[in-house]
């Protein structure tokens, strides 16, 4: 069946009252909507409301505190650790975010890592909580283990993205938003309503074989890290995931590797009785450009930077050279215009919800 458009403004009311009835703040549902939404807006389906089923399964598990304490527990001037007292990442990060934009407008540069959280949503969302601020932002967070390392056939690592946005003057930010793997588990989730199988590269099967079943991870085998394989540069991926796992774990107190809890358990993978840390571990930081060079000039070098890769002559078949953010910006006007598209199946889920919840669900696209 075809996808169904609903407006952003009747889905971001519809997953905030969710919120609401899980117990949130109406600040925090306020802005837990707005992550899952922007990422929808965005095209990151994978980690939109499709997500929302997601947090209602952790807080039925009682590993999501929907009123957390958030605290900071150690920081020098510009370096912090933040407790989120296992509340929601979709919270937790930004609120980390304002810590590390607070100390870079105090000296330069701002650093902060987090522990005792949960799943924090699409990692460009909190990367651009800087933009505003006329600030460069970072955001990375490791996951559940779902990623065999280049040659394991254990898996050992989760999808792990990495985000930065880098303001510019006159141009739109530039906004790199990436899994450190060949694709997000939310991708396959896409592809298995569809009964499609996946490209090549994507998985392996439970032997360590390349396979293309988009339920390969449910069977026993993993996803593999950005690359694919060796011969086309999977160590690669795999060394910048196990950095986010690094940052985001070791370095924060969270747990890390095979131990990181997964995201909403579905009944393949369990969490971790055995653990090595709190929670899931975020880092996030934010640096004042003018910390390094006057804030002007990096704008102007910034749009002769775009603008320069933008006229690159595009190879046969494509009509243009992207940076990246492009296509995340274009789509999101297209979205906030025409509706976001929602598979029947995630509507019906999200229907499900409403019904448990006592929240209607929108029938009008």
């Amino acid at each position: 069946m075809e996808p169904i458009n609903y407006s952003h403004t009747v889905l971001r009311a519809f997953v905030r009252d969710i919120f609401l009835q899980m117990g949130c703040p109406p600040a925090d549902a306020d802005l837990a909507a707005d992550v899952l939404v922007s990422a929808d807006l965005r095209g990151v389906d994978s980690h939109g409301v499709a997500r929302l089923s997601g947090y209602v399964r952790l807080m039925d598990l009682n590993r999501l505190n929907p009123k957390p304490s958030i605290q900071v527990v150690h920081e020098t001037p510009g370096t912090a650790v933040v407790d989120g007292d296992a509340g929601l990442g979709l919270v937790v990060a930004p609120f980390a975010m304002r810590v590390a934009i607070e100390k870079a407008r105090q000296v330069g540069t701002g650093w902060v890592t987090i522990r005792n959280s949960n799943h924090f949503g699409i990692a460009g969302y909190h990367a651009m909580v800087a933009l505003p601020e006329g600030m460069i932002g970072f955001a990375m967070t490791n996951a559940g283990p779902l990623v065999a390392p280049t040659f394991s056939k254990d898996k050992l690592l989760g999808t792990n993205p990495i985000a930065v946005a880098i303001p510019a003057g006159e141009e739109p930010p530039f906004v790199l938003d990436m899994a450190t793997t060949t694709a997000a588990y939310g991708k396959l989730e896409i592809l298995q309503r569809k009964n499609q199988p996946t490209p090549t590269g994507w998985v392996q099967d439970a032997a360590g074989r390349p396979d293309t079943d988009a339920h390969a991870v449910r069977k026993g085998g993993a996803l593999l890290p950005l690359g694919g394989d060796r011969e086309h540069g999977s160590h690669k991926g795999y060394g910048l995931g196990a950095w986010v796992d690094i940052f985001s774990g070791v370095l924060a107190g969270a747990n890390y590797g095979p131990w990181v809890p997964p995201f909403a358990t579905a009944g393949f993978m369990d969490s971790a009785q055995q653990l090595v840390g709190s929670g899931t571990g975020h880092f996030v930081g934010a640096m004042r450009v003018d910390a390094f060079r006057p804030a002007d000039e990096f704008a102007a070098h910034m749009d002769n930077w775009i603008r320069t890769f933008r006229k690159a002559e595009p190879v046969p078949g494509q009509t243009a050279v992207l940076v990246p953010g492009d296509p995340e910006r274009l789509l999101e006007a297209h979205r906030r215009a025409e509706g976001i598209p929602l598979l029947p199946a995630v509507a019906d889920g999200l229907r499900q919800l409403g019904e448990r919840f006592g929240v209607a669900w929108p029938d009008q696209s």
